[in-house]
């Protein structure tokens, strides 16, 4: 896996020339998993990896020096509890660069703010960002490899949703569901990420908790759910009627997934992010409920559940082949129900592939 690291340190570093910056430093997070597949207990000990043109070194408490060491050749700047991380961060600093006046730096936006201001108090800053066009811009870009992984896990996600559905029944409550699909994440090998089980008027909640309601007839069912696997998540949204749906229901449906249609096709390398929000928004405001979408098209997805590209109305990111991003418009009617569709999809040469087999149909 080493050669999978040094070549993703070898894109930073030309995407750092590109965009003139000096120094990055990234704390334990998924930016550092992604760069080197580590991931150093985070708490209060400061652990952070820095990378310039010429050096790379991490800042590391010694209690994590033996098991990092088995997964990366970067060089350690080791400290203990007894002498305290100062004079490791010196050294580094001296050898990367970081001393230099007036640099471009790159601080992790996931970072503690007590570690980025031990290494921001020391330096002379030309020009502070934060990782959306360095790392964040490299991570939006998935190899074949993540693709597999993704592909697989939308699989798995794809089984989780149809084992929901099958086990609803009058008197079920929404945390039952959860558990079958909790369920199925373990026997399938992934972990659960999240899971939103909406019945009847809880789905007019965007972000709703799963509880103690129980299903009735003729109750609209929202399942928005995902699992991690291989240290990527899935993400999906479903929605179907316990019994007869009225026939405001299936027009709403139906109008969503015009929707999520419309965002399909607009889709393609070289389109603007905000386009593809726009298609998906204008179905939904033509037919009346423009006030009723209540966020965002749709969010990017990798390591983490929510990356980049952001498909939103105020997002200039040109979208390119290898983004994986969801695609899920939705409308919301308090008191009544909601429907929102949801799609992951990686962006090919042609547009959008999707990654579920799942059909979006009421079930």
């Amino acid at each position: 896996m080493f050669s999978l690291y040094n070549k993703r340190l070898s894109q930073l570093r030309k995407r750092m020339m590109d965009t003139q910056t000096d120094l990055l430093v990234i704390g334990p997070s998924s930016h550092m998993v992604w760069l080197t597949g580590l991931s150093p207990h985070g708490d209060e000990r400061p652990v952070m990896l820095m990378v310039s043109q010429d050096h790379a070194g991490f800042l590391m408490p010694a209690l994590n020096l033996d098991s990092s060491r088995e997964q990366t050749d970067i060089e350690f700047y080791a400290w203990s509890d007894s002498d305290g991380p100062n004079d490791a961060l010196s050294r580094l600093l001296n050898d990367i660069g970081g001393l230099k006046a007036d640099i471009s730096v790159v601080i992790d936006e996931a970072m503690r703010a007590d570690f980025a201001l031990l290494v921001l108090d020391r330096i002379k800053v030309k020009n502070r960002n934060y990782t959306i066009d360095t790392i964040g811009y490299l991570r939006a870009i998935k190899d074949a490899n993540e693709y597999e992984i993704l592909k697989e896990n939308a699989v798995i996600n794809d089984g989780a949703m149809q084992a929901a559905f099958a086990a609803l029944k009058v008197g079920v409550a929404e945390i039952e569901i959860a558990a079958i699909v909790k369920q199925y994440y373990k026997d399938h090998g992934a972990i659960t990420e999240f899971i939103s089980v909406c019945f009847g008027e809880n789905a007019a909640f965007p972000h709703h908790q799963t509880g103690d309601q129980k299903l009735k007839q003729n109750d609209s069912v929202l399942i928005d759910i995902g699992g991690r696997y291989k240290g990527y998540p899935s993400d999906m949204t479903r929605v179907a009627v316990f019994g007869d749906g009225s026939e405001k229901f299936k027009q709403v449906h139906e109008i969503v997934e015009n929707a999520v249609v419309a965002a399909l096709n607009v889709a393609k390398p070289g389109v603007k992010a905000s386009d593809v929000d726009f298609a998906a928004r204008k179905v939904i405001i033509d037919a009346g409920y423009g006030d009723y979408f209540l966020h965002r098209t749709g969010h990017g997805l990798g390591i983490d559940l929510h990356e980049l590209p952001n498909i939103a109305a105020n997002s200039d990111v040109v979208l390119q082949e290898g983004h994986v991003f969801s695609i899920e418009p939705g409308i919301y009617l308090a008191g009544e129900f909601g429907i929102r569709l949801e799609e992951i999809v990686i962006l090919r040469e042609a547009g959008p592939e999707i990654l579920s087999d799942l059909k979006r149909d009421i079930f």
